[in-house]
């Protein structure tokens, strides 16, 4: 497997913020990485349903302003914003819930940073069992595979995790740093550290397939 764990861990940004969105207080959750390519191919690479599937998962439907998409096995939702080249915003449709993501890609010297936006109506319950690694290691394990895609755009890198990466010893270690490390960011925000921490446990056992913390 030629992901390269350490050097995304190092190099991801991660923040947690106290907003309101739409008229209502909510959790911000940013994963953030800058990549040796330039703006443009890296707009291309999260916004190009083909490319897109290489990388993340198959997705599906009309991808303009107010138009209906569909991830395979995960969520749905509708485009709300579009400023080409730049940034697009979404609503997340997954489990009859509702929130809402943000994409931004800008130009930074010779490289090109992505910064992703994952927002969610606070408190809610999903919040309190997992915290902000639910989305963030999530997120997390889409940007590393960005990473290699962005390195050969013509392989298929999501099959390279599904043959077997996602249980493998080098996996576990980056679910395990890539949560602790969303927790402290969730302490960083105003969490609670002792309730932060729970939930980063919580969330590093859900990606590592082990009984969750009541069980």
């Amino acid at each position: 497997m030629p992901f390269d764990i350490s050097a995304h861990l190092s190099t991801t940004q991660r923040d947690v913020r106290n907003v309101e969105h739409h008229g209502q207080s909510a959790k911000d959750v940013v994963a953030a990485r800058v990549y040796d390519t330039n703006a443009a191919d890296l707009w291309e690479a999260v916004t190009n349903p083909v490319r897109i599937t290489r990388w993340f998962a198959p997705v599906t439907g009309e991808f303009k302003l107010g138009g209906r998409f569909q991830i395979e096995g995960n969520a749905s939702g509708t485009v709300t914003a579009c400023e080409p080249d730049r940034s697009y915003a979404a609503t997340w449709e997954f489990g009859g819930y509702t929130s809402w993501i943000e994409v931004n890609v800008s130009q930074e010297g010779e490289k090109a940073r992505v910064e992703i936006h994952h927002i969610a109506p606070h408190p809610n319950p999903h919040w309190d069992q997992y915290g902000a690694g639910a989305g963030g290691v999530g997120w997390e394990l889409g940007l590393i595979a960005l990473a290699e895609h962005l390195k050969r755009p013509g392989d298929d890198v999501r099959a390279e995790g599904v043959n077997g990466w996602e249980t493998s010893s080098e996996a576990k270690t980056f679910v395990d740093q890539a949560s602790s490390a969303w927790g402290r960011a969730a302490i960083h925000g105003g969490d609670q550290p002792r309730t932060a921490m729970q939930a980063a446990e919580a969330t590093r056992r859900f990606y590592s397939g082990e009984p969750p913390l009541d069980a």
